[in-house]
C-alpha cells in the first residue's frame, strides 16, 4: 500500500511571535518544530517538511530527525501555497496528514489514529477533542488535485468545507490537537502542559 505522508508546514514567518518560533527551545530542550516533526514521524509512514528559503539550520535539524525537507520558494504567499507545494512533492502517497510545525504538543497516538482513518477509507479525517476539531487533518489521495490547486494563505479550509459531510472526526483525549503557538504568551502558557506520551 502507498504511504501515508505527513506534511509538516514549517514555512511561516512567525510575525506575531516576533522571532523564529519554530526554532524556539522548549523547557525540555526540544525545538518547537523538531517536537512536532518527531510526533508526525511516529504516526505516519514518512514526513515531508516544507520550509521557507533561508531556513538552513531548521532544515538540517528536521532532516536529522528523519524528515525529507523541501524549500518552498514561494512560501511568503501563505499556507495554501506551501501545502500545495508539499502535496506536489509526494504525489505517490495514499494520503497526507497536514500538520503545523507550531503545534508541538500533539500525541503520536493521535496522529496514528488519524492516519488509520485514512487507511480505512476516509476521504478526510481530523482529531476531535471535547467537541472541537483539531490538527493534523488527513486527506485521501483522491483530494490531491484539490490540494495542489491551493494558493495564498487560506490553507485547506475550502477543501474541508466542500467535503464536510465526508469528514470523519476521530475522538481523542488530546488537548494538544488545539494548541498552537502564535505569541510568546502562548508558549509560556502551553509549556506548562505535560509532554504527550
Amino acid at each position: 500500500m502507498n504511504p501515508i505522508v505527513g506534511i509538516l508546514l514549517a514555512a511561516g514567518a512567525s510575525r506575531r511571535f516576533g522571532a523564529d518560533k519554530l526554532s524556539h527551545i522548549l523547557p525540555d530542550g526540544d525545538l518547537v518544530a523538531v517536537r512536532a516533526c518527531r510526533a508526525l514521524l511516529a504516526g505516519t509512514d514518512a514526513v515531508l517538511a516544507v520550509v521557507r528559503p533561508g531556513s538552513g539550520e531548521l532544515a538540517a535539524q528536521l532532516q536529522a530527525e528523519g524528515a525529507e525537507v523541501r524549500i518552498c520558494a514561494d512560501a511568503e504567499q501563505g499556507m495554501g501555497t506551501s501545502l500545495a507545494f508539499g502535496v506536489r512533492a509526494c504525489p505517490e502517497a495514499a494520503g497526507w496528514l497536514v500538520a503545523l510545525a507550531d503545534m508541538p504538543w500533539i500525541a503520536p497516538a493521535t496522529i496514528r489514529q488519524v492516519a488509520d482513518a485514512l487507511r480505512s477509507g476516509s476521504l478526510i479525517a481530523a482529531p476531535c477533542w471535547q467537541g472541537q476539531r483539531g490538527h493534523p487533518v488527513g486527506f485521501s489521495y483522491v483530494l490531491g488535485p484539490n490540494l495542489t490547486a491551493l494558493n495564498g494563505d487560506a490553507g485547506a479550509k475550502a477543501v474541508i468545507q466542500a467535503h464536510i459531510e465526508q469528514l470523519r472526526l476521530v475522538d481523542c483525549d488530546d488537548p494538544g490537537v488545539l494548541r498552537d503557538i502564535d505569541t510568546q504568551q502562548d508558549l509560556d502558557i502551553l509549556a506548562k502542559i505535560r509532554k504527550p506520551s
